[in-house]
């Protein structure tokens, strides 16, 4: 369901927005050689203000990508780019602002249906089918000042570092297979 932002179109106030944003940037079709992905909160509607909009990519020569962003988006609001190593995966993190949505492009060499960003969206959007009484609980934590993956751990009353305990959850309940 993710793989396009169509969804977007008949969603919250804003995810239309986020579908506008994106189309008028044509970013996704810009990054189509990247497999890119919408994650976050915006797509599930558990976002809060501020909440950003996060797309995750499969990029293999770092260089290059990093070389594609800059020309791309340097110009845009606040833009910012670096290298690290997250989970010990080399990664290449763009940031900027356009149209009142914080954008972050998110660049490692592992298939955008494969890293840690696109498995929780997926186990948080079957997580919420299964139990939506819980999503007023999710968005009340994040504006208490949770990230995402904690505030889903701390209802489900998981242990552990969040990130990797709610991939292990995810497996066990069946909402994504390994």
């Amino acid at each position: 369901m993710f793989l396009s932002i169509d969804y977007l179109k008949n969603g919250s106030l804003k995810q239309r927005h986020a579908y506008v944003t994106l189309s008028r940037l044509n970013i996704l079709n810009e990054l189509k050689d990247f497999n890119p992905v919408l994650c976050g909160t915006i797509p599930i509607g558990i976002d809060i203000e501020g909440s950003d909009l996060d797309i995750i990519t499969e990029a293999h020569d770092l260089n290059s990508f990093k070389k594609l962003l800059k020309n791309s988006y340097e110009k845009q609001k606040l833009f910012r780019i670096s290298q690290s190593l997250v989970r010990g995966i080399p990664t290449i993190t763009a940031n900027f602002t356009y149209e009142g949505f914080e954008i972050e492009i998110f660049g490692q060499p592992v298939p955008s249906i494969k890293q840690n960003a696109y498995l929780h969206l997926i186990i948080e959007q079957f997580i919420l089918n299964q139990n939506p009484a819980i999503k007023d609980e999710i968005i009340k934590l994040k504006k208490e000042g949770y990230k995402t993956e904690p505030a889903f751990c701390k209802i489900l009353g998981l242990e552990g570092d969040p990130y990797d305990e709610l991939i292990k959850y995810g497996i066990r309940i069946g909402a994504i297979l390994v």
